[in-house]
């Protein structure tokens, strides 16, 4: 079911919605254009259709796949797999769009906190992610291996409203 999100600083609209199998040709399209080892068409079929601990969401803008973002829950834990925006469309919000609609969804799903592994060199995302309330909490050494590049830990605790 899809819910409606207008980022009212951008002046545009975006709908979001689970990823569904017909997103893939446009989610592929941006995962080749984001990252240097890109996941499967394979791969994101698996996610979506079979993967029963695995949740995704689309952004979309005029019925196009704007970004997308994912993330696998288990227990009380949500880890985000992935998130990328389409080249065109970065630096206009769409990212912070996408987390804030995975960070609600995974709190609503169960989640009592939320990580992530972001390139060290990735400054734009690392602040995003702070200003969402992430916090860095550690490094994994090589992480990243088309360059061995490390990934910075970071982790959100949400409040604990539940009884």
């Amino acid at each position: 079911m899809a819910t409606e999100a207008t980022d009212n600083r951008q002046g545009f609209g975006l709908q979001f919605s689970v990823m569904l199998p017909e997103h893939l040709d446009q989610v592929m399209a941006i995962e080749l254009k984001s990252f240097p080892i890109p996941w499967s068409h394979r791969t994101f079929m698996f996610e979506v259709t079979e993967n029963d601990f695995a949740f995704y969401i689309v952004a979309l803008l005029n019925g196009r796949v704007a970004g997308y973002a994912g993330m696998w829950i288990v227990l009380d834990e949500a880890h985000v797999t992935n998130v990328a925006v389409h080249p065109e469309l970065r630096g206009r919000g769409v990212g912070r769009a996408l987390m804030t609609e995975l960070l609600g969804r995974a709190a609503v799903l169960g989640a009592d906190r939320i990580t992530l592994e972001v390139r060290v060199s990735n400054r734009a995302a690392r602040s995003l992610y702070k200003s969402l309330g992430f916090v860095e909490k550690g490094l994994r050494r090589k992480y990243y291996s088309d360059n061995n590049e490390d990934a910075v830990i970071m982790w959100l605790h949400f409040k604990q409203t539940r009884h």
